[in-house]
């Protein structure tokens, strides 16, 4: 587990499950606001969340300024205009689509579905930090092999699978590392996966990739049952704060997933700008290319200056700083300069505007390689 920790709730009302009172709290990134009243600067930016530097494209803003007028009314329940839209977007059918409250809510469902006490549950590690939070707290098994070179190493994953794995989860591009996989490699390891083992695609960061490693929605899922991928409007479509995700598989997993949906779970803002997002999907990818140029030259200009920087396919680069971690991440802090540090690991730094990665790029050539 990335992060180990005892209970720290006083004591409570009632009997909790023992897990729940184990569990570790996801720390979200920091805040800029934190940062400058702990610091004294003036002009902090929060640059530790992968968030899009950018709101919503004006018609999408539009759109949700429009149905603000709904708002005393529940939405949709199943978000099917939203299921149907995404299905003919990327060209499934329409039962091979869910939704859920971010990519993160659809994971969960996932758990809730599949995971019961003592199952065990693969993903790699270091990944992401909700994976065995939620393996914890389904009183599951966390089976983590090893990166190799910052990247998933899919053999060592087949390596530890056993009767007792019920999920395999994979992010594509892997977070925090930023490495990525093609479809031709996912398809190997697929066709080694026994079909009664679900694996999970965690593709939040799928706009940045390189296209040339291939799409598994078209390329595997008609092949593998057992397979499904999930996306989110939260990163290249600027939604983070509207919480909308969704799954894609076979019609039977869909609707298994289903079953664990709560009920109003997508808001219908969060449908709204969906729906519009989908309309506008060109110019966001034109604001996405413009993303993969800055990414790439701030890795360049860090790979110079001595840095040993991870390549990536996403929207943030990846800093393997190991015990100087923390103190890194400080001195970025002070200068008002908020990142994501994983402790005796790596740093790792969202993409901003081209503004904001100057000042990185400074503020890293003072602190030096």
């Amino acid at each position: 587990m990335s992060e180990s920790a005892s209970p720290t709730t006083p004591e409570s009302p009632g009997r909790p499950r023992p897990s729940v009172l184990k569990l570790p709290s996801y720390k979200p990134g920091k805040s800029a606001s934190s940062a400058a009243e702990q610091h004294g600067v003036a002009n902090a930016i929060k640059l530790a969340s992968n968030e899009s530097p950018w709101g919503p494209l004006p018609s999408v803003v539009a759109k949700l300024n429009d149905s603000s007028s709904g708002i005393n009314r529940y939405a949709d329940s199943g978000a099917r205009e939203v299921r149907t839209k995404i299905s003919e977007w990327i060209a499934v059918k329409p039962e091979q689509v869910t939704v859920g409250c971010g990519s993160v809510g659809l994971l969960q469902q996932l758990f809730l579905t599949y995971v019961d006490p003592g199952d065990e549950v693969i993903y790699p590690w270091i990944s992401f930090e909700v994976y065995p939070l939620f393996t914890a707290l389904m009183g599951g098994v966390a089976v983590n092999p090893a990166l190799t070179n910052q990247a998933i190493d899919l053999e060592a994953v087949l390596t530890d699978i056993s009767e007792r794995t019920k999920l395999i989860i994979l992010a594509n591009p892997n977070n925090p590392t930023g490495t990525a996989f093609s479809v031709t490699e996912l398809r190997s390891f697929l066709d080694k996966v026994p079909a009664e083992v679900v694996v999970v695609l965690d593709e939040a960061y799928r706009e940045f990739m390189n296209p040339a490693l291939g799409d598994p929605v078209h390329e595997a899922l008609a092949d593998f049952p057992n397979l499904i991928v999930l996306r989110t409007f939260s990163k290249a479509q600027g939604l983070a704060a509207l919480r909308i995700g969704y799954a894609v598989a076979s019609p039977e997993l869909i609707a298994t997933l289903d079953r664990t949906s709560l009920p109003f779970a997508i808001n219908g803002q969060a449908q709204v700008a969906a729906l519009a997002s989908i309309e506008v999907h060109d110019q966001i990818m034109e604001r996405v290319q413009g993303v993969r140029i800055e990414r790439d030259r701030i890795a360049s200009a860090l790979v110079e200056a001595g840095w040993n920087v991870t390549p990536s396919e996403t929207n943030f680069v990846y800093l393997v700083t190991g015990e100087r971690t923390e103190a890194v991440a400080l001195s970025l802090e002070k200068v008002g300069l908020v990142t994501r540090p994983f402790p005796g690991i790596g740093l790792r730094i969202t993409v901003g505007e081209a503004k904001e990665n100057d000042r990185v790029l400074a503020a890293l050539g003072l602190v030096g390689a």
